[in-house]
């Protein structure tokens, strides 16, 4: 499995099974080069940028989809889009970078075409997420938030998805794959590398990760009712309260409740 170690530079970082630990840095991310000042960013998505800031009664609370907007055409969050948001939000870029090194699921370095997501945390971890991490960067030859050579997968280990009742979940461009396996996992990543189509196991149609940081940016792609949006899992509770006849109380019901609660404390608590 895979295990920490500390590095040269005095941090510690995860080294995956098959790989020396006596040479932690040979998984060690390239730094980010932020010299390049090229950009894919055109007149078209500078519009789309300000059409996003102008949604919010506060443009500031665009910045996050205005950052998957920047990624959907640059592959990452870029020096010149950062720039852009920044003076589109009249911010400074260190706002603006500051919540782009925040959050995850925002990329500094250029991205795989698929984002391939292994859940690690708690009980996915203990149904065999490391595992399949393990199997993965063995076959990809890639460690955490790295991206393959051709470009095609970048793995990372994600935390928790709110799908521990598929455990262990995979997320390929953040749609589910549950109830994996190395195997399935495995054999996954083989079809997403060879053009083979994939649909989620709750949702739509796999695309690739630069059309879906599009729709994260908020500019559907007409997919959201493709496939089923909860499970059997996921629904267990509500076919076992038609099975039994129960239902939540009203709001007067609850209050009532509440009260009389109250009222046998105080009756307990004076004797």
């Amino acid at each position: 499995m895979s295990h920490d170690v500390r590095r040269e530079d005095g941090r510690f970082g995860q080294v995956p099974a098959g790989v020396d630990a006596e040479d932690p840095n040979a998984h060690r991310p390239e730094p980010i080069d932020v010299s390049v000042t090229d950009t894919l960013i055109d007149d078209k998505t500078v519009d789309e940028l300000r059409q996003i800031a102008a949604r919010y009664p506060q443009s500031r609370s665009a910045m996050l989809p205005m950052l998957h907007l920047v990624q959907s055409v640059e592959g990452r969050v870029t020096p010149a889009g950062i720039e852009i948001i920044a003076q589109i939000l009249d911010v400074s870029t260190a706002d603006v970078s500051g919540v782009a090194t925040f959050y995850t699921m925002y990329k500094r370095r250029p991205n795989g075409e698929y984002n391939v997501g292994v859940c690690t945390t708690a009980l996915c971890a203990i149904m065999g997420g490391d595992d399949i991490f393990d199997r993965l960067s063995k076959e990809l030859g890639v460690g955490h938030d790295e991206t393959t050579p051709d470009g095609k997968i970048t793995l990372e280990r994600i935390e928790c998805n709110a799908a521990c009742d598929y455990a262990p979940v995979l997320m390929v461009n953040w749609e589910f794959l549950d109830n994996q396996d190395p195997d399935s996992a495995t054999e996954t990543v083989t079809k997403l590398r060879n053009g083979v189509e994939i649909t989620s196991t709750r949702g739509a149609r796999i695309t690739t990760w630069k059309q879906a940081e599009r729709v994260l940016a908020g500019y559907s792609d007409d997919r959201a009712d493709e496939g089923p949006t909860a499970g059997p899992a996921s629904q267990l509770g509500v076919r076992l309260a038609a099975e039994n006849n129960w239902k939540a109380p009203t709001p007067q019901e609850a209050a009532d409740a509440l009260a009389a609660a109250r009222a046998a404390e105080g009756e307990e608590g004076a004797k």
